[in-house]
């Protein structure tokens, strides 16, 4: 994996948080800044952890796009101290997820997170605040919805209802296989809106979730019980 820049220090309060946040969104770059590059190596990064254990694992999946074949996969697991606060995630998810980059020795041309990039309530989840960190295109590839509103959603897969903040799309409620509930797609980093909707039903293989975030979550479970098993 290329560099990392890490931005700012992960020891901080909530009132410091917050203020990173709305200091980080204005850094975020909401368009395609590679659309003419081809896309060879797409990633997929998940988090899992026990409930009220503060012993967190991350695992990072990288697979050949659009063959979706995979070809490197890193982890790491480390205590989080930073309490669960909900639209402050990225507090307790980034650190150990970087961790698991850092141990990657290829570097994907796009990243999807299992969670929300500007469909946030300060416009800046997970996948906006990875994105900005290791400065590459990312999409945020979440199961529920955190923020917005919308209507219905189309039946056929690829098609999709848009994510609304007042006026505003910050999101597709996006259909990926009939009869299945969608998942919400939204920008994290340096990717538009449309391109992002195009390369998660690119790395659909007939399950709900697109291939990188299934990946990445089955390896990321499978680590944790392989620790809590051995634990015993």
């Amino acid at each position: 994996m290329k560099e990392i820049h890490h931005l700012h220090s992960w020891d901080v309060g909530y009132h410091e948080a917050v203020a990173l946040q709305n200091h980080l969104k204005d850094r975020l770059i909401l368009t395609d800044t590679d659309e003419t590059e081809t896309v060879t190596l797409i990633a997929g990064a998940d988090i899992s952890y026990a409930r009220g254990s503060r012993l967190f694992f991350a695992v990072v999946v990288v697979l050949e796009f659009p063959s979706l074949v995979p070809v490197e996969k890193a982890s790491h697991m480390a205590e989080v101290n930073f309490p669960y606060i909900p639209g402050l995630l990225s507090f307790r998810e980034c650190p150990p997820l970087l961790a698991a980059f850092e141990k990657l020795t290829r570097t994907p041309d796009v990243v999807l997170f299992d969670g929300h990039g500007i469909a946030h309530p300060r416009g800046i989840g997970l996948a906006s605040h990875m994105g900005l960190i290791l400065d590459c295109p990312a999409i945020g590839c979440a199961k529920t919805r955190l923020f917005g509103t919308h209507g219905d959603v189309p039946a056929i897969p690829g098609d999709y209802a848009p994510l609304m903040k007042d006026h505003a799309v910050i999101g597709a409620v996006l259909r990926t296989k009939k009869n299945v509930r969608p998942i919400f797609v939204s920008i994290g980093h340096r990717i538009g809106l449309s391109r992002s909707v195009d390369i998660v039903m690119k790395s659909c293989r007939g399950y709900r979730l697109p291939e990188p975030t299934r990946q990445a979550h089955l390896a990321v479970n499978e680590l944790r019980r392989d620790y809590y098993r051995q634990s015993l």
